[in-house]
């Protein structure tokens, strides 16, 4: 059932990252852009420009049917800010609701309070409110309680601002189920029996590294078992030299940033998609895992650490397994319950996501709006 806005309101979204550029929080901020705009609303955006010449995103926002505004990078960085707070101001004065999302975001949101008489929302996803930094954390935390609204993406991030004195709802984040379905036979195969998966940013936080150092352990019992890494290769040779050195390295494979259609030929063809990740020494978290929904939404189940927002993404022993990422029994063990029901996972898997379509996540934004 559609929750009904009682008269036309026009909405900003100022968002620290959007697509083209990969990015969770941007790959929300552009879904809640386009179900907002189905809705009737009208819809604008401020975000940056990332490519060189900026090609990439105007190619993107031609093919939006909301307005996409880009402040262009400049040099140094605070004129990019000062650009991007001043055009976000004069936007803001022609706008209902300002809904900020991202670091920055958050902080140019609260600064609007003083400038424009609009409703502010602010979406927290994880890392931008768990800094060590003490100046920046409190900074954040300073501009939440100028939010008339604060959403969390799960309730690890709810717990991260808990002892601020502001109510926070949680909204899951959200799949296009529609988008994510199996549509032709692979044009071509990939390695291993079982194959694991990881979809993400090479890096410490998306835990590639903690997966690799389990390796020698599950190789014991799947000698054929095959990991691929997707996603931009950061931290790849540092990854690649620890499996060298634990001599697991020709039982993985760093695949790079994919398209859509090369990454949907390689997910159906998973066993299970693997997310183990961790806090870093800076703060650096998972606040959700969209990933792991858009891995259910193709039938594939999936394994994720505890202690931190993929709680919220998985429903242990439905559509997958939460597990302490140091343990490698608990990992060995969620893989071999997994592949022994996987019929039912993958089944699970597909509800589940169903669930988490954005068709009904977006009622709840609109029912915050009303």
């Amino acid at each position: 059932m559609s929750v009904s806005i009682n008269k036309m309101k026009r909405i900003l979204i100022i968002s620290s990252e959007f697509p083209p550029q990969p990015g969770g929080i941007g790959k929300h901020a552009y879904h809640l852009a386009t179900y907002l705009k189905a809705e009737g609303l009208e819809v604008k955006v401020i975000a940056d420009v990332r490519s060189k010449a900026g090609k990439e995103e105007r190619t993107f926002d031609d093919s939006n049917d909301f307005e996409t505004i880009r402040i262009a990078n400049k040099r140094p960085r605070i004129k990019m800010y000062l650009a991007r707070l001043a055009r976000s101001r004069r936007l803001a004065l022609e706008s209902d609701i300002v809904i900020a999302t991202g670091k920055f975001s958050l902080w140019a949101g609260a600064l609007l309070g003083a400038l424009a008489k609009v409703k502010r929302i602010a979406i927290v996803h994880g890392t931008e409110v768990n800094f060590k930094n003490p100046l920046l954390r409190q900074s954040i935390n300073f501009s939440l309680t100028r939010f008339d609204e604060v959403v969390a993406v799960s309730n690890y991030t709810k717990s991260l601002i808990s002892h601020l004195d502001i109510q926070i709802r949680v909204i899951p984040n959200g799949v296009v189920v529609d988008r994510w379905r199996a549509s032709h036979k692979p044009r071509a195969r990939i390695e291993g029996c079982p194959k694991l998966v990881t979809v993400g940013n090479v890096t410490e936080r998306k835990g590639q590294l903690n997966v690799i150092k389990h390796l020698p352990a599950l190789l014991e019992t799947f000698p054929k078992l095959y990991y691929h890494c997707i996603g931009i290769t950061t931290n790849a040779e540092q990854f690649r030299e620890e499996a060298k050195r634990l001599k697991v390295d020709g039982s993985l494979g760093f695949h790079g940033r994919l398209n859509e259609t090369d990454l949907k030929e390689t997910l159906q063809q998973a066993d299970i998609f693997v997310m183990l990740s961790k806090e870093t020494r800076t703060g650096d978290v998972e606040g959700f895992g969209i990933a792991l929904l858009e891995a259910n939404a193709m039938g594939v189940p999936v394994i994720g650490s505890k202690g931190c927002g993929i709680e919220d993404a998985i429903k242990g022993g439905y559509n997958g397994e939460l597990i302490d990422y140091r343990k490698g029994d608990e990992f060995l063990k969620s893989i071999s319950l997994i592949l022994n029901e996987r019929a039912d996972y993958a089944e699970n898997a597909k509800n589940w996501a169903k669930a988490h379509d954005w068709s009904r996540i977006i009622q709840d934004y609109l029912a915050l709006m009303n």
